[in-house]
């Protein structure tokens, strides 16, 4: 099946990446700048594109993301310290992001006639990102087997959307993902942070998956102080 993989340079699509192209046809990589402060991100998925031998497109939709006002990832607001699932973190959102990536990605597949987009959304995303949950992706591929009927027939792959992020690092490792040549940090510094949801979502995944983690992080045990906050106050909540 030929498949073009939506790439990031984040652990998760790079191990999707990885993953298609172990187990079907990949056929490009295609990677977005929408404005956001971690744009380095980019570097992470041309290297991807280079070592697994494929074409990579970065499409420049910075000037629609400067639309999509009011997320820590693309404003002048800081990105906040701690866990994914903590209240905060709904800062990070940008709004239809996922929707406006892939309807282009359905293009540019239905213009080379691939057969799948995949993208690596997963379970840990649900709690606060609405267009990485399983209803938006089968709503999602619906709408464009509408919109390319006649056309061209493209399924919407997401191997990942019902598991959490530490079985992304496990299939990553039996994949052999040189987990070190991906980023995920959200603040864009020279290293990871540390403390943004997406890094402790990271240690805390190669911790649940028992994966050895090669990152260097400018902090690297807040995490399980994020992780002990969240599970107090989800036991608080059930009480």
């Amino acid at each position: 099946m030929k498949t073009l993989v939506i790439c990031s340079g984040g652990l998760d699509s790079v191990t999707l990446a990885h993953k298609v192209a172990a187990e079907a046809e990949l056929t490009r990589l295609i990677s977005f700048d929408y404005g956001q402060r971690h744009k380095k991100e980019l570097d992470y998925a041309r290297r991807c594109a280079e070592r697994l031998g494929v074409p990579h497109n970065i499409i420049d939709i910075a000037n629609v993301g400067a639309l999509l006002s009011g997320s820590a990832l693309t404003d002048d607001l800081d990105v906040p310290d701690g866990h994914y699932a903590e209240e905060n973190m709904r800062v990070t959102v940008v709004p239809n992001r996922n929707a406006i990536m892939l309807a282009i990605a359905f293009g540019a597949a239905a213009a080379e006639g691939a057969d799948a987009v995949a993208a690596a959304v997963h379970g840990g995303d649900h709690f606060i990102y609405p267009d990485c949950r399983p209803t938006f992706i089968d709503s999602f591929e619906e709408m464009q087997r509408h919109a390319l009927e006649g056309y061209a027939s493209v399924k919407l792959y997401t191997p990942f959307v019902h598991i959490p992020k530490s079985d992304i690092a496990a299939e990553g490792a039996r994949l052999g993902v040189p987990f070190a040549d991906t980023w995920s940090c959200y603040k864009g510094y020279e290293q990871h942070c540390g403390r943004c949801g997406t890094c402790v979502e990271r240690r805390e995944a190669f911790h649940l998956a028992g994966v050895k983690d090669p990152t260097v992080y400018q902090d690297p045990d807040y995490w399980q102080e994020a992780v002990a906050r969240e599970a107090t106050s989800r036991a608080g909540e059930s009480d």
